[in-house]
Protein backbone atom coordinates (compact mmCIF):
# COMPACT_ATOMS: atom_id res chain seq x y z
CA UNK A 1 0.00 0.00 0.00
CA UNK A 2 1.24 3.51 -0.83
CA UNK A 3 2.23 6.12 1.73
CA UNK A 4 1.52 9.79 1.02
CA UNK A 5 2.75 12.57 3.31
CA UNK A 6 2.96 16.34 2.94
CA UNK A 7 5.39 19.02 4.17
CA UNK A 8 2.35 21.11 5.17
CA UNK A 9 1.42 18.46 7.73
CA UNK A 10 3.75 19.24 10.63
CA UNK A 11 2.88 16.06 12.55
CA UNK A 12 6.44 14.67 12.40
CA UNK A 13 8.54 17.83 12.90
CA UNK A 14 11.43 17.87 15.37
CA UNK A 15 12.52 21.30 16.63
CA UNK A 16 16.25 21.46 17.26
CA UNK A 17 18.37 24.33 18.59
CA UNK A 18 19.97 24.58 15.11
CA UNK A 19 16.84 24.14 12.94
CA UNK A 20 14.23 21.49 12.19
CA UNK A 21 13.82 18.00 10.79
CA UNK A 22 10.55 16.90 9.23
CA UNK A 23 10.10 13.19 8.61
CA UNK A 24 7.98 12.20 5.63
CA UNK A 25 8.58 8.44 5.63
CA UNK A 26 10.12 5.86 7.94
CA UNK A 27 9.10 3.03 10.25
CA UNK A 28 7.26 5.35 12.66
CA UNK A 29 5.14 6.75 9.79
CA UNK A 30 4.76 3.60 7.69
CA UNK A 31 5.70 0.27 9.36
CA UNK A 32 6.07 -1.30 5.88
CA UNK A 33 8.64 1.26 4.71
CA UNK A 34 12.16 0.08 3.87
CA UNK A 35 13.74 3.57 3.96
CA UNK A 36 13.58 6.90 5.82
CA UNK A 37 12.95 10.19 4.00
CA UNK A 38 12.67 13.74 5.26
CA UNK A 39 13.70 17.38 5.06
CA UNK A 40 16.27 19.08 7.27
CA UNK A 41 16.45 22.85 7.75
CA UNK A 42 19.59 24.31 9.34
CA UNK A 43 19.47 28.02 10.19
CA UNK A 44 22.02 30.47 8.73
CA UNK A 45 25.28 30.47 10.70
CA UNK A 46 24.39 27.29 12.62
CA UNK A 47 25.43 23.65 12.45
CA UNK A 48 24.08 20.29 13.46
CA UNK A 49 26.20 18.15 15.84
CA UNK A 50 28.73 15.74 14.33
CA UNK A 51 27.28 12.21 14.34
CA UNK A 52 27.22 8.78 12.68
CA UNK A 53 24.53 6.40 11.45
CA UNK A 54 25.65 2.89 12.50
CA UNK A 55 22.91 1.01 10.65
CA UNK A 56 22.53 2.82 7.32
CA UNK A 57 23.94 5.14 4.71
CA UNK A 58 22.49 8.61 4.10
CA UNK A 59 21.90 10.67 0.97
CA UNK A 60 21.65 14.46 1.24
CA UNK A 61 20.29 16.64 -1.57
CA UNK A 62 20.62 20.43 -1.16
CA UNK A 63 17.52 22.42 -2.11
CA UNK A 64 18.59 25.91 -0.98
CA UNK A 65 21.37 27.63 0.93
CA UNK A 66 24.97 26.42 1.16
CA UNK A 67 26.99 24.49 3.70
CA UNK A 68 30.38 23.04 4.47
CA UNK A 69 29.68 19.37 5.09
CA UNK A 70 32.24 17.29 6.92
CA UNK A 71 32.58 13.65 5.93
CA UNK A 72 35.21 11.94 8.07
CA UNK A 73 38.33 14.12 7.61
CA UNK A 74 37.06 15.72 4.37
CA UNK A 75 35.08 18.96 3.95
CA UNK A 76 32.72 19.41 0.98
CA UNK A 77 31.12 22.71 -0.02
CA UNK A 78 27.52 21.92 -1.00
CA UNK A 79 25.24 24.18 -3.05
CA UNK A 80 21.68 23.76 -4.36
CA UNK A 81 21.40 20.83 -6.76
CA UNK A 82 24.28 18.89 -5.18
CA UNK A 83 23.97 15.43 -3.60
CA UNK A 84 26.28 13.82 -1.04
CA UNK A 85 26.30 10.12 -0.10
CA UNK A 86 27.38 9.48 3.49
CA UNK A 87 28.54 5.90 4.07
CA UNK A 88 27.44 3.99 7.17
CA UNK A 89 29.48 4.79 10.32
CA UNK A 90 31.26 7.86 8.86
CA UNK A 91 31.18 10.92 11.16
CA UNK A 92 29.60 13.98 9.52
CA UNK A 93 27.81 17.29 10.06
CA UNK A 94 26.84 20.45 8.19
CA UNK A 95 27.81 24.07 8.91
CA UNK A 96 25.66 26.60 7.04
CA UNK A 97 27.84 29.14 5.21
CA UNK A 98 25.15 31.10 3.34
CA UNK A 99 23.15 34.07 4.60
CA UNK A 100 20.01 31.96 4.20
CA UNK A 101 19.09 28.67 5.87
CA UNK A 102 20.18 25.44 4.20
CA UNK A 103 17.31 23.11 3.27
CA UNK A 104 18.18 19.53 2.36
CA UNK A 105 16.24 16.39 1.54
CA UNK A 106 17.64 13.47 3.56
CA UNK A 107 17.26 9.78 2.77
CA UNK A 108 18.43 6.74 4.74
CA UNK A 109 18.77 3.12 3.62
CA UNK A 110 16.90 1.93 6.74
CA UNK A 111 13.37 2.62 7.98
CA UNK A 112 14.79 2.63 11.54
CA UNK A 113 17.79 4.90 11.10
CA UNK A 114 20.06 5.18 14.11
CA UNK A 115 21.94 8.37 15.00
CA UNK A 116 24.81 8.41 17.47
CA UNK A 117 26.58 11.62 18.50
CA UNK A 118 30.33 11.71 18.21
Amino acid sequence: MATITNLKDEKHVLDMDWGKIQWLCGAEIDPESQMTFGMVYIEAGKENPRHIHPNCEELIYVLSGECEHSLGDEIHHLKPGMMLRIPQNVPHNAVVTSWEPCRMMIMYSSPNRETVGE
